[in-house]
């Protein structure tokens, strides 16, 4: 199943994109997507229903952020092999973690804003994964039994904040509107291996990034695993697993989004996003 939601921003209602290319309104059926819903046994009972018994939504509504109710955003750096390599690091021994604040989280469609005093506004298409059920402690082995689904995000990241003024990666990551996530969350059964797909980027139609999952240095299985031994993972909480090469971080020189910029990405799969920047 593909499960998004649509309408106004911080109004949204849940619903389904159906084989036919249709949005179905699935308020009817339950409150959000989040929380029960999107439970092991929440979506069974969504499967159960005919796509063609929902209301049909206007094609033209703007789709929020796929998910509703999570408690975090917990992003991971460096965690592609051939990224890593292109800003000279070293690939960690462990996950590298931060947070995004939840006053990133946009729809995958929105304008992303240019924070005041920005000069280095970066990119980043990421595989993000949606928490199904309470994660604490959990093996490997058991890990994917905890995930949801996959989504888009975008890691829209200031590079200057994040890098250069003191502390950790949060400051650089956490503007409104740095998070966008959807177009849908696609459930972990329609996805055969969430590391075999293909990702990219564009700016102003001009191709950035180009990356498969298969470069990740950590998991989906070690990720959820790794920070469950942190922290509690509980439902609708994503996790951003990072980003391939062709960041504008690093171009050779750095090549940095500026207001007007169009970027356009894409993960197989799991549909397409589009964002406008403007100033804030």
């Amino acid at each position: 199943m593909k499960l998004l939601r649509y309408g106004p921003a911080g109004s949204e209602k849940p619903g389904l994109m159906a084989d036919d290319g249709t949005i179905r309104d699935l308020s009817g059926m339950v409150d959000d997507i989040g929380g029960a819903a999107i439970s092991p046994e929440g979506l069974e009972r969504l499967r159960a229903i005919a796509p063609d018994s929902l209301p049909v939504v206007d094609g033209n509504s703007r789709l929020g952020p796929c998910v509703a109710g999570l408690q975090k955003i917990i992003c991971i750096g460096l965690n592609y092999s051939d990224h890593a390599a292109e800003t000279g690091a070293v690939p960690p021994p462990e996950p590298i973690i931060f947070a995004k604040a939840l006053n990133a989280l946009c729809g995958p469609n929105d304008d992303v804003e240019m924070p005041r005093g920005s000069e280095a506004l970066d990119w980043e298409v990421e595989l993000a994964v949606i928490i199904g059920t309470r994660a604490k402690y959990v093996s490997e082995a058991d890990a994917m039994d905890h995930v949801a689904g996959f989504a888009i995000m975008n890691d829209v990241s200031e590079r200057d904040f994040q890098a250069k003024r003191q502390g950790q990666w949060t400051k650089g990551k956490s503007h409104d509107t740095f998070g966008p996530l959807g177009p849908w969350l696609v459930t972990r059964n329609e996805i055969a291996d969430p590391h075999k797909l293909d990702m990219w980027l564009d700016v102003n139609g001009e191709r950035r990034q180009t990356g498969n999952t298969d470069t990740l240095i950590f998991n989906v299985p070690h990720v959820v695993s790794y920070l469950s031994q942190f922290m509690t993972l509980m439902p609708g909480d994503v996790i951003s697993t990072g980003t391939p090469p062709g960041v504008g971080m690093g171009m050779k020189p750095p090549q940095y989004l500026k207001p007007g910029d169009v970027m356009t990405l894409s993960i197989a799969g799991l549909g397409q996003q589009r964002q406008t920047v403007v100033a804030a």
